[in-house]
């Protein structure tokens, strides 16, 4: 696989990162997953926007020569170079505040960033979807600007194995009785009626799959509330479902091993998914702006 480091394109078993990187000793850097489909991009700009809040809230000087056209055209190009221009893939991108001395303190002003890019194929969980998926419930332990889409994630992580080791799909995190998001999605419920997920606050990660649903779901005509959804509230909801750049809308029909409404996938996370594959099926998928 080739991949991108440094402005530079090289395969992917020769990229070296140095161990004085701060995104190594600090986990220092802020990073994107964006999806795409036949080789072009979903959403660029959304991504783009999520990433300069990213480097802007973390003090993070934009890397010199690297702006959000030519993200796209990197992001393109290594697209076709590992012949990922058919069907699903994703593009990681990750820039960290660079290589500098060991101190907690920023290093020098023009310390250079480190720069990176890699594709992979998407296997879509579609399987999955079609019976619905099973998640469990846990303490949001994260830090208080879960808004910032940073590289650490040992929260995260640790709360997905705990999914995994229960043999669900995903892990819900809640906060003081309340729902925030799952560990690598966020959550949607349908409760009385009403479409809910958490607002975009420092307490969750605006996800573009979210963003993206929430404005299908009006178009559909449903009733939505960015409202935070207490833990009860989830359990007597309707219909539950996570939103994510790798699992699209996935409806969930078992919480904490209690089924959800009938136990099956509902009409309110198929309709959602329809229209998501629709938006996704237009061409171009989307510029950076």
């Amino acid at each position: 696989m080739t991949v991108y480091l440094n402005g530079v394109f090289l395969p992917r078993a020769k990229a070296q990162v140095s161990v004085d990187d701060r995104g190594f000793l600090f986990g220092d850097g802020v990073y994107e997953v964006t999806r795409a489909r036949d080789g072009r991009l979903f959403e660029p700009g959304r991504h783009l926007g999520r990433l300069t809040r990213g480097l802007y809230g973390l003090g993070i000087a934009w890397p010199t020569g690297l702006d959000g056209v030519a993200i796209q055209n990197i992001s393109e190009r290594l697209l076709r170079e590992n012949e990922l221009e058919t069907g699903a893939a994703t593009v990681y991108l990750q820039i960290t505040r660079g290589a500098a001395e060991r101190r907690h303190a920023f290093p020098p002003p023009d310390t250079a960033p480190t720069v990176f890019l890699a594709v992979s194929r998407l296997a879509v969980p579609d399987e999955i979807r079609s019976r619905g998926a099973s998640v469990i419930t846990t303490p949001d332990l994260r830090w208080g600007r879960c808004d910032l889409k940073t590289i650490n994630l040992l929260p995260n992580v640790l709360a997905k194995q705990q999914a995994v080791s229960a043999g669900a799909f995903e892990a819900i995190l809640v906060c003081d009785g309340v729902v925030t998001e799952g560990a690598s999605s966020n959550v949607f419920a349908v409760v009385d009626g009403t479409l809910r997920t958490h607002p975009a606050t420092e307490r969750i990660l605006a996800g573009i799959t979210r963003e993206v649903v929430l404005e299908l779901a009006r178009e559909l005509g449903l009733r939505t509330r960015d409202e935070a959804l207490p833990l009860g509230e989830l359990r007597r909801a309707s219909e539950v479902m996570i939103t994510a750049t790798t699992a699209d809308v996935m409806p969930v029909v078992q919480v904490d091993k209690r089924p959800v409404g009938d136990g099956q996938p509902g009409p309110v996370a198929r309709a959602l998914q329809t229209a998501l594959r629709a938006r996704m099926a237009q061409v171009p998928v989307g510029t950076v702006p």
